[in-house]
């Protein structure tokens, strides 16, 4: 840990000694907007939190970890090496990816609280959320080592469940955004195609929507036979059979032709991400039932070195394919959080942003380019809620720490057990996301006095 995180820190110092965000990317992005910039400092800084992560989650790592306080007590702080028939350093890299996780939180979530109410950059606190950045990376240094420091007890436990209500929270955010790329993408392939009059823009809409809706065809054909055994898994047959059909019903209300007069842009290449989202949340959420026979991911260390499926025993698998994909969608999402500019108006309502703020005059542009700086866009007024966005990195602080634990957490036998509690929270999280796509459909409808426009 001490490697990485002075590895981080010379990096850290060759990239901010600048000290404000205009300058952070003079070489490399000179025209580029000081909030676009300031975003993407601070998703770096949870990127090398998650880094952390992955590393203490590596086999090589347990022995360190064996030196803190928190690893491995038997309840009256005695250490112990083995805890049933699972080796009790198998649960290190969980308690520190928690305890990452933990400071990753808490320094966004001080930011959160110190942003409040910023209306543009000539507000004192608008230098704090642009600069300073070497001063900020030692504070997230200093939270890290203190965090990897707190004493077992209950804390575990308890910031399981801070991660389950988070976790749900940047579940609904990631649909957003999956809503906002895919409005974007029809309107400006739409435009392209009334422009250039082709008709390959409008072939490429219609692939992309065959293709979306095929994989989530796919998709709920694997599910059933990997996670709905004949006879079994009554649970997993209603889950799926529930998400297709509330699928199909928002994709026909999508192209009701009340909601197309209302909403011109809407259209099924949205409704198809939707499906596609949908069916993978469902995934997630299958791949934590808590019974062997229903999830091919439950496997159980025996004493002869072989995995076998069984009601005890069983032990964490680390790196399974819903947390690969899970992590790799988590990425995506969060650099477009760090870089989008949309005019959804309904997304940028939720997400607490303008809409795309015009560029600075091409004279003004040619200047800031020559001067080798980014240019301040946000004097008048800032583009994107500072506090909120710190808000969304405090959920996607805990979100990834559910992610990279693969939402498990210690049973009464010290063992890495999956429970029903992650299914139903995933499970609501996908049934909740297809009610706010919904909303957005038939809103203007509802609320014909409201401008949706």
């Amino acid at each position: 840990m001490g490697a990485c995180l002075g590895a981080c820190s010379l990096l850290s110092c060759a990239s901010c000694l600048c000290g404000s965000a205009p300058c952070i990317l003079c070489a490399c992005c000179p025209a580029s907007r000081n909030s676009t910039v300031s975003r993407l400092i601070f998703t770096v800084f949870l990127f090398l939190g998650v880094l952390v992560s992955i590393i203490m989650l590596s086999p090589g790592v347990e022995s360190q970890l064996y030196k803190l306080p928190w690893v491995c007590e038997d309840g009256v702080g005695t250490p112990v090496g083995l805890q049933g028939h699972i080796d009790c350093g198998s649960l290190l890299g969980y308690r520190a990816v928690y305890r990452m996780s933990f400071a990753t939180a808490a320094f966004f979530f001080l930011f959160t609280l110190l942003m409040i109410c910023v209306r543009s950059s000539r507000d004192p606190r608008a230098a704090i959320q642009n600069g300073f950045w070497f001063f900020k990376f030692l504070v997230l240094v200093g939270i890290t080592v203190g965090a990897f420091y707190i004493p077992d007890g209950s804390f575990s436990n308890i910031w399981f469940y801070f991660g389950v209500v988070g976790s749900f929270l940047f579940i609904l955010i990631q649909l957003v955004l999956f809503i906002d790329f895919a409005h974007s993408w029809n309107q400006r392939w739409l435009g392209k195609a009334e422009e250039r009059d082709s008709r390959a823009w409008y072939a490429g809409l219609f692939f992309f929507t065959l293709l979306f809706y095929a994989l989530s065809i796919a998709g709920v054909t694997l599910l059933f036979v990997f996670y709905a055994r004949p006879g079994a898994c009554h649970e997993g047959k209603v889950f799926i059979s529930l998400n297709l059909t509330f699928c199909v019903c928002v994709s026909i209300i999508a192209v009701l032709p009340k909601v197309q007069e209302a909403q011109p842009n809407s259209g099924l290449l949205q409704a198809s991400v939707v499906t596609l989202y949908t069916i993978f949340v469902t995934w997630l959420a299958l791949s934590n039932v808590p019974d062997q026979k229903c999830n091919p991911h439950l496997l159980t260390h025996l004493s002869n070195g072989t995995f076998l499926a069984g009601p005890e025993g069983y032990e964490t698998h680390w790196w399974d394919a819903p947390s690969i994909v899970g992590l790799v969608v988590f990425i995506l999402c969060t650099f477009f959080i760090s870089v989008r500019s949309s005019d959804h108006q309904q997304v940028n309502s939720l997400m607490q942003t303008e809409d795309s703020p015009p560029m600075l005059e091409a004279t003004q542009q040619q200047q800031v380019a020559c001067e080798g700086r980014a240019f301040d866009n946000e004097q008048d007024g800032v583009t994107y809620s500072y506090s909120f966005f710190h808000f969304c990195l405090v959920l996607a602080s805990l979100h990834i720490m559910m992610t990279l634990t693969n939402w498990y957490k210690p049973g009464e036998t010290r063992k890495m057990v999956s429970t029903w509690t992650a299914v139903w929270v995933k499970i609501g999280a996908s049934w909740a996301g297809l009610l706010l796509y919904l909303w957005t459909l038939v809103a203007p409808l509802l609320l014909p006095n409201r401008d949706f426009s």
